[in-house]
């Protein structure tokens, strides 16, 4: 779904013609770099917008995230269980993720797949050549109430 707009170098023409010097057109002089930590954000956003995800991140990743958040300064937690590897022009993604109770696992990994697939691809330009999901748990709809209670009682205690 990505669209490509081809546009001639008009930069210092009075007449609106394509201009013959330089090395080439703007948008080709130099390079880009997109960091770990952007790729990983764009996965970790993308991945978080299907329904059936409840969270990402393993069982140890969010206790340490929620001490990260609690932190000053510790940061949002995006990328909390996203790792990505991006080369020159590729990028491969590695999720671990915590499903609601009653999805579909295959067909939500699909739709996380796809959907992180094309975020990254649009946003970056960067070919994705694999989305590696670790499906690391299932959340039951009362597990809420019971870490709610549990916080409760220590702020009490």
């Amino acid at each position: 779904m990505t669209e490509t707009t081809q546009r001639s170098n008009t930069a210092g023409r009075q007449d609106g013609a394509p201009s013959q010097g330089g090395k080439g057109a703007p948008g080709t002089r130099g390079s880009t770099a997109i960091a770990d930590t952007v790729v990983a954000k764009i996965a970790g956003m993308a991945a978080r917008e299907i329904p059936e995800v409840y969270t990402l991140g393993g069982g140890m990743t969010r206790a340490f995230g929620a001490v990260r958040q609690r932190v000053p300064g510790g940061g949002g937690g995006v990328t909390q269980g996203v790792k990505v590897e991006v080369g020159e022009r590729q990028a491969a993604v590695d999720l671990d993720v915590v499903v609601e109770y009653g999805a579909a696992i295959a067909d939500t990994a699909a739709d996380i797949r796809t959907n992180v697939v094309n975020a990254v691809e649009r946003m970056t330009g960067l070919e994705v050549v694999e989305v590696n999901i670790a499906v690391g748990d299932v959340h039951l709809p009362d597990e809420e109430e019971d870490e709610s209670e549990q916080q409760e009682s220590r702020r009490v205690a």
